[in-house]
């Protein structure tokens, strides 16, 4: 794992740049988006850091033994969305003792990344934290998401461990890594660069938030300083993979072969996922991918838990 690079984080105005269909409502940060759950937080609306977005909904599972967690975080093209959960996967991970956590992070329109990466550890962290007061097992926690959520899954499971001994907030002093991650329609890179490569003679890689996240002009990409592509890095999966990271499970809605036909196709597409598995296989850690799947259907619920569990050691 490299060594975490230092970045400095800006405030700016809000606005509504998505990774094209996968958008969701801005509600208030209060506002839980989950749909329909079957079953209500144990503790709803837990701050886990000092902004308005730094909340989280909490199901704890029954249980005699401390429980494994997963963490589910939004998409929304790091513009948009709020906390939600599939209600098949919750209802099938309070069924099998898995806790559960549906976290938000602030958007791109208020801070410019990595804010939205370390917000996402930083949840992690909280959630050690209170491993013992909500009967937690603190080394057995997977996170999941779709589109940017998924990004940001991965990240935490191949960036250095943000923990900081030495650090005054007791938060900040657990691990921020996480035990294996399934994801949904994942970007593995953030470099947009990376993404013009992977997708030659289509404008993927100037597709509308990563402008927002990282407060550059697509169209001056091989100009930009030399922090702007040192960020870029930052905030890429794949730049931070090594051999000891964590598995990974990455499910997509399309196949290999669907075409690129607009830019959200292609910020959606499987070529990002064969990308990571290719260096993970490389790398020996595993790596499962899956193609032409819908999200939150029986076959996509399966495939996660089959796998959680499995890293958890339930199977």
């Amino acid at each position: 794992m490299r060594k975490r690079i230092a970045l400095l984080a800006a405030l700016m105005l809000a606005a509504g740049i998505v990774f094209g269909q996968q958008s969701e409502r801005v509600k208030r940060p209060g506002q839980n988006e989950t749909a329909g759950p079957r079953t209500p937080p144990t503790h709803a609306d837990v701050k886990y850091g000092p902004y308005s977005r730094n909340i989280m909904d909490v199901w704890l599972a029954k249980s005699d033994k401390p429980t494994p967690v997963v963490v589910s975080i939004h998409g929304g093209g790091f513009s948009s969305g709020n906390k939600a959960v599939s209600p098949d996967l919750l209802e099938e991970c309070l069924k099998s003792g898995i806790s559960v956590v549906a976290s938000t992070y602030r958007l791109s329109g208020e801070a410019i990344a990595p804010a939205q990466f370390l917000d996402s550890a930083r949840a992690i962290q909280f959630i050690r934290s209170k491993a013992k007061e909500w009967n937690l097992d603190p080394s057995r926690i997977a996170a999941t998401g779709g589109s940017a959520g998924a990004g940001i899954s991965l990240w935490l499971g191949f960036h250095d461990d943000l923990a900081d001994p030495h650090s005054e907030d007791p938060v900040l002093r657990q691990p921020a890594r996480v035990t294996c991650m399934a994801v949904f329609n994942a970007q593995t890179s953030y470099d947009p660069r990376f993404i013009r490569d992977l997708f030659p003679g289509t404008d993927t890689y100037k597709i509308g938030a990563l402008p927002m996240l990282f407060r550059m002009d697509p169209d001056n990409l091989d100009q930009l300083p030399k922090e702007k592509y040192r960020l870029f890095e930052e905030c890429s999966p794949l730049a931070h993979l090594t051999k000891d990271d964590a598995p990974a499970l990455l499910v997509y809605s399309s196949t290999l072969e669907t075409p690129i036909r607009d830019q959200n196709v292609g910020i959606h597409h499987p070529r990002f996922g064969k990308a990571l598995k290719d260096k993970m296989d490389a790398l020996g850690v595993e790596c499962q991918v899956h193609t032409g799947i819908q999200k939150g259907g029986p076959d996509h619920t399966k495939l996660t838990m089959d796998f959680v569990k499995r890293q958890f050691g339930m199977k």
